[in-house]
């Protein structure tokens, strides 16, 4: 009787318990459709009936007819709901809506279109040099200033910035830009002088944020343009730093740190915070941005892929292109996987990273003799004695399953066995310099960080808080096989760090991290664009935190050494500020192709460009037209020019519904002319054929126009890779130019004679003795049907 009331009680408590779930799911169900959440919203800025005095009345006025609240409500919560107006690059308003609210402003006439908030991320000396930036000699004229050189800003959409950076002195700077209408916004830790003619301006964006993750801690954030995470303060001096000699991280790279534009204006726009990067924020900044006057704008995060008409930054990036501002973006930390590439858009710059001839060398001392070579920016009052041996741990095994020890991950080391010995760490999960932290606090007394099959040799160096060497993974293999086939405790080990050492070859490398193509929005749009430097940046840091980033690293420095694209991006945006100085004529677009056009694909050993991943060649998934190169950039010969409405003409051939394309045609009342028949005729710079299932399909035409930009008369020959599936014709195979900026056209026939299964790279050059202005070359065979 006692064992049937006891399950009786059982189903009662387990119905009682189902019935509670699912009123707490329904419960949960409704409050999630009542919730607001921040929408961007579109508005077709046209269609504003004369009954209302402005748009940002008829915008209210539209948000307003949605709302689901009393009147009195209403006009209590009004102006809270939108959260930002656009009007230049973008033509709208932000607001808190609930998701049946949305619903309803979609429907409503003047409504191009809704973006639901979006989260981004951050993709986080000697670069100048190894760029060919530093003037050879007084003579040097690419580098002699003129007052042009001074009426480029630069706009940053990051974490703020360290105004007391020696890299933002303002010293024989020209009067600001009288085009500049900007602002310098004040609020804790910043002041009104805190700008002055190199940063020219600083705004913050934080609606969006607090809607999202709720009112900031205005004692632990400062709620204003003050950087105090770092990543902001180093993009900017990256862009457009002034000349700081002596500059170095704690003895490392010491020299004279620069940006890749010295003479560039600088314009924070705070949109970064410690919960994230929102949308709603990123996009009132470049709405701002353009407004206030920038000509390059360098954004170095990114958010995933969406289609084009989905993704609130690529729409804000269009606006921006079509008032003649540069867009830099970088491409992405997800590599070595393919399609890891954000920032497709081909208005954009999308910027991958790669290796300098500099490198931080450190190494691993066995205690049988041998010596495995890494790097390491260690620099500290722990020191391990080279004359003593330390016993080497490794938490791991020779399985293939994931052991979260083996990633030295937070709790997971037992003191009792760590204590006094080397730890091995395998990298992923965590932050690299985190796991040093954990080995720390466990009693390690110092760490070798190994590389796994995703990162392969690559080697980046990191500024940690206990001795710490980084190794690749094939000495990493080794190194744990000699651990695990040593009996008792018997392998040891000791750490020795030598500084910095220039000269590395080959360079540069492509970087394991940085994210790949294809681009698989449109196959036909060669992404990443080109690369730059990405590994082992020195550059300006913020004053409130540390070089590892972790609270509990209490050491200050005035630089710091960063990887990431994030890195990479400042410097294509720099050099594009460069070229804007000395072609202020040049759209975006042509500065885009001069960029391309004269990018490197071999290292300093005069062979192809390597992947770090793998030491293999890499290819124009990977690298794209190249490695940035700006002197050549400066005098390409040749540029391809592509209008706003060729951009237009684009997305016309990308199946998009009417409603859909409005979102980018609607503010300038563009519609499709269809004179590109796909889009594969975009005037790029790239050219990537793909070629159909259907096995009637063997033959291929693309056009393309390039101008004039180099001397008057100029005779241009063209060279053409063989491929092994497609013969290529170039009509005509000469260009005769008899005037500056005249423009010519030119058609590449391929014809298919077998259908390779993976996609053939090459590339086609343009040649008058002095210039040779190259486009990668990509032909995709799908499987016949």
């Amino acid at each position: 009787m006692a064992n049937k009331l006891t399950m009786v009680g059982y189903y009662i408590i387990l119905i009682t318990n189902c019935v509670l779930l699912s009123t707490l799911c329904l419960s949960s169900s409704a409050n999630a459709k009542f919730a607001k959440k921040t929408y961007i919203i579109q508005m077709d800025k046209s269609a504003k009936p004369n009954t209302f005095s402005n748009h940002l009345e008829w915008y209210s006025s539209k948000v307003k007819s949605v709302l689901s609240k009393s009147d009195d409500e209403i006009r209590n919560e009004e102006e809270e709901r939108i959260i930002y107006t656009y009007e230049t690059a973008f033509h709208g308003v932000a607001a808190k809506l609930t998701e049946e609210e949305a619903e309803k402003l979609e429907s409503e006439e003047g409504v191009v279109a809704i973006f639901p908030e979006t989260k981004y991320t951050l993709h986080t000396t000697r670069s100048p040099g190894f760029l060919g930036l530093e003037p050879l000699d007084s003579t040097d004229k690419i580098w002699s200033e003129n007052v042009a050189d001074h009426d480029v800003i630069v706009g940053v959409l990051d974490t703020g910035i360290w105004p007391e950076s020696e890299s933002f002195n303002d010293t024989g700077m020209k009067p600001v830009p009288s085009h500049w209408r900007g602002a310098c916004e004040i609020g804790r830790g910043f002041r009104k002088s805190n700008c002055n003619k190199k940063i020219v301006g600083a705004r913050i964006f934080y609606r969006g944020y607090e809607s999202a993750t709720g009112r900031m801690d205005e004692k632990a954030e400062y709620k204003s343009p003050r950087d105090q995470d770092g990543h902001g303060t180093h993009t900017a001096a990256t862009v457009a730093g002034s000349p700081v000699r002596g500059a170095n991280l704690l003895g490392y790279a010491y020299g004279t740190a620069r940006g890749m534009a010295p003479s560039a204006r600088i314009a924070a726009y705070k949109v970064c915070w410690t919960g994230g990067c929102f949308s709603s924020d990123i996009l009132s900044a470049v709405d701002r941005a353009v407004a206030d006057g920038v000509n390059v704008l360098s954004i170095s995060l990114g958010g995933g892929v969406s289609s084009y008409d989905r993704d609130s930054l690529s729409v804000a990036a269009f606006g921006a292109m079509e008032h003649g501002v540069f867009v830099s973006c970088s491409a992405g930390n997800a590599g070595p996987d393919p399609v890891s590439l954000t920032n497709v858009s081909p208005w954009i710059t999308t910027v991958g990273a790669s290796t300098m001839d500099r490198d931080f060398p450190a190494e691993v001392r066995l205690g049988n003799g041998r010596t495995i070579a890494g790097s390491s920016l260690y620099k500290g009052t722990s020191v391990l004695s080279l004359k003593k041996q330390y016993p080497l741990v490794y938490l791991g095994g020779n399985s293939s399953s994931l052991d979260p020890r083996s990633l030295c991950l937070e709790g997971t080391l037992d003191p009792k066995i760590v204590k006094g010995k080397i730890v091995i760490c395998d990298r992923g999960i965590s932050a690299r310099v985190q796991k040093g932290q954990v080995v720390a606090s466990a009693g390690g007394v110092g760490m070798i960080l190994t590389n796994t099959a995703t990162n392969g040799e690559e080697l980046v160096a990191d500024c940690h808080l206990l001795p710490a060497v980084a190794i690749g993974e094939t000495e990493g293999k080794e190194l744990k096989r000699y651990v695990l086939t040593k009996k008792n405790g018997k392998a040891t080990a000791t750490l020795a760090f030598m500084n910095t050492r220039l000269g590395i070859r080959p360079s540069p490398v492509v970087a394991a991290f940085s994210s790949r193509g294809p681009n698989f929005l449109t196959l036909e749009i060669l992404k990443p664009d080109l690369v730059a430097p990405g590994v082992n940046i020195l550059a300006a840091w913020s004053g409130l935190i540390g070089p590892s980033s972790l609270q509990t690293d209490h050491r200050r420095v005035k630089f710091n050494i960063l990887s990431g694209t994030s890195m990479s991006c400042p410097h294509v945006s720099g050099v594009a500020a460069f070229i804007k100085s000395k072609h202020p004529q040049w759209s975006p677009a042509a500065i885009k192709s001069a960029l391309m056009t004269t990018a490197y694909v071999h290292d300093n050993t005069i062979k192809p460009l390597k992947d770090a991943s793998s030491a293999v060649p890499s290819t124009p998934y990977d690298h794209g037209a190249g490695h940035i190169n700006p002197r050549k950039a400066l005098d390409p010969g040749l540029v391809y020019d592509i209008s706003p409405q060729d951009y237009f003409e684009f997305l016309c051939t990308q199946k998009l519904t009417t409603p859909q394309l409005r979102v980018f045609g609607k503010s300038s009342n563009r519609t499709c002319k269809h004179y590109l028949s796909t889009a594969a005729d975009l005037n790029y710079p790239a050219i990537s054929v793909l070629f159909p299932e259907k096995a009637s399909v063997s033959s291929l035409t693309v056009h393309r126009t390039v101008t004039n930009v180099g001397p008057a008369v100029s005779k241009y020959h063209v060279m053409v890779s063989p491929f092994i599936g497609a013969s290529v014709k170039v009509e005509p195979d000469v260009l005769n130019f008899t005037t500056k900026y005249q423009k010519l056209s030119y058609k590449v026939t391929f014809t298919t004679r077998s259908r390779p299964k993976e996609p053939e790279f090459g590339g086609l050059v343009w040649k008058d003795g002095v210039h040779r202005v190259r486009s990668p070359i990509v032909i995709t065979y799908m499987p016949p049907i």
